[in-house]
């Protein structure tokens, strides 16, 4: 079945309480709560909802934010929208591919983008490049 195929009771079958939370309801996961934070091996994060990759290791850094970030996204990996929940607007990042919540873009990063995408761990898995010990 294809992601755009799937009903609400599909992503609840399928996903965690609080992955459907963050994916699917735009929650957000208590800031360092997640494993991802202290990934440092070589490897892929990808959409804990569809599989697709969002963001490789070497963009990954630490930001302070208490939520695993990324200076880029790989290409055609995630899609952005305005959110309102705040007082203020702030730029959502989802899934290109099944449109899961991720995050949020800010203009305070490294370089070269400047970016900082602050994303939800819960939202990811981490896929270790090839010849990377896996652990768990």
């Amino acid at each position: 079945m294809a992601d755009s195929d799937k009903t609400e009771q599909d992503w609840k079958c399928c996903l965690s309480p609080t992955q459907y939370r963050v994916l699917r309801e735009h929650a957000t996961e208590y800031p360092g709560s997640s494993p991802l934070n202290d990934e440092k091996r070589q490897g892929t994060y990808v959409c804990a909802g569809c599989g697709q990759p969002l963001y490789a290791s070497d963009t990954k850094y630490e930001s302070g934010s208490g939520w695993p970030s990324f200076w880029d996204p790989l290409p055609g990996a995630v899609e952005t929208s305005t959110d309102y929940k705040l007082a203020y607007p702030r730029t959502e990042v989802h899934c290109a591919r099944c449109h899961g919540h991720l995050g949020h873009v800010f203009d305070d990063g490294p370089r070269p983008t400047g970016k900082r995408f602050c994303m939800n761990g819960v939202a990811m898995t981490f896929v270790p490049a090839a010849g990377e010990e896996k652990t768990g």
